[in-house]
């Protein structure tokens, strides 16, 4: 990873919990001076001042729901604002915030649902374009996004969890060709089961899950910032097996993969939830 002299600026989405926090600590250990984005205040201001005690980097705090235009006008504007200026330029980008939802497309929340739609993939959108303009200047920077596994399937009880999961794999990947001649990197993290707050906050049943199919989330952290410093391939799938699950659903039929994810939850009888997927 970069020094402590030469260490771009990172920007990351939802930084005080699960992924986006280990982000936050292995970053800040690489000496990444932080801009943490998350909406409870309070909790931002205590995770700046303990990474700045621990690894004396800069950190600064931005309180804003991304769901809102607001709150992405505001991150954005502190985006834009490093485009003239070296010393406020953000050099990697990392789109983390997200959530699942309890409920179906027909009976669920429609606000919870539109609130999705608009965070994984209308701010993602808008972070990641703002993100661009400063670093195709300098021919240099980074965009992660926290996509899932689950952006491979589609779920009944997860209609736009998976489709919004799909939309940033999809965009980074079609990103990553059209800005490799600017210098610029740009990845889709695909982690499956990862033990965070997420699956526990969408009120997710996890008791089932097989212990071996868990990730750590600074284990997560550590495979996408690794793949970062080799400028691996744009779609990066942390450990052995969900690499493996991955191939065998690009290359099962749609209908065998939907009629067995059917069947699977109503066995299960968790129809009715949101994903179990980070």
């Amino acid at each position: 990873m970069p020094d402590t002299i030469t260490a771009p600026a990172a920007l990351i989405t939802g930084a005080t919990s699960g992924l986006g926090a280990a982000y936050a600590r292995q970053l800040a250990r690489a000496g990444h001076p932080l801009i943490l984005v998350a909406r409870d205040r309070p909790r931002l201001e205590a995770t700046a001042a303990a990474l700045h005690a621990e690894h004396r980097v800069r950190v600064e705090v931005i309180s804003a729901d991304l769901a809102t235009d607001a709150g992405v006008d505001a991150v954005v504007a502190r985006i834009d604002a490093g485009l003239d200026d070296d010393a406020r330029f953000v050099g990697l980008l990392v789109n983390n915030a997200g959530f699942g939802t309890r409920g179906s497309l027909l009976t669920g929340d429609r606000a919870g649902q539109e609130a999705m739609v608009r965070v994984h993939v209308v701010a993602v959108n808008r972070l990641t374009q703002a993100a661009l303009a400063p670093m195709a200047r300098r021919q240099r920077g980074a965009i992660i996004t926290v996509s899932s596994v689950a952006s491979y399937l589609t779920s009944p009880g997860a209609v736009n969890y998976c489709a919004t999961k799909a939309y940033q794999r999809v965009a980074m990947e079609g990103l990553a060709a059209e800005v490799a001649r600017r210098g610029i990197y740009v990845q889709a993290c695909c982690p499956g089961f990862t033990r965070t707050e997420f699956h526990a906050r969408a009120e997710m049943k996890t008791s089932q899950i097989p212990g071996f199919l868990w990730m750590d989330a600074d284990e997560v952290v550590a495979v996408s910032l690794a793949a970062l410093e080799r400028r691996a391939p744009v779609t990066v799938v942390p450990g052995f097996t969900f690499r493996a699950i991955v191939l065998l659903l690009r290359y099962l039929p749609r209908w065998i993969l939907m009629r067995a994810t059917r069947r699977y939850q109503a066995t299960r009888g968790v129809q009715q939830y949101g994903p179990s997927l980070e």
